[in-house]
């Protein structure tokens, strides 16, 4: 379960959110590719667009229920 204290730094607020154990395997920005990104610096990835559609919630919701560790929160603030 991620873990909203550990959040990658460039997360923008919001309720959606990556934290720190994302193995960066590109599996959130293949699903909601307008709402996650990958930071060149540390290879992590990270939100840099909160859901504005019905649409693009239903995929940040694929996107956490696909994460293969449990990386991608969604009770962020």
């Amino acid at each position: 379960m991620a873990n909203k204290n550990t959040k990658t730094p460039k997360n923008v607020a919001g309720k959606y959110y990556v934290d720190d154990s994302c193995i960066s395997c590109g599996q959130c920005r293949e699903i909601a590719p307008d709402n996650f990104a990958e930071d060149a610096g540390s290879g992590m990835m990270y939100v840099q667009k909160q859901p504005a559609t019905a649409e693009a919630a239903t995929a940040c919701e694929n996107a956490v229920e696909s994460c293969p560790v449990s990386a991608i929160g969604n009770d962020g603030e």
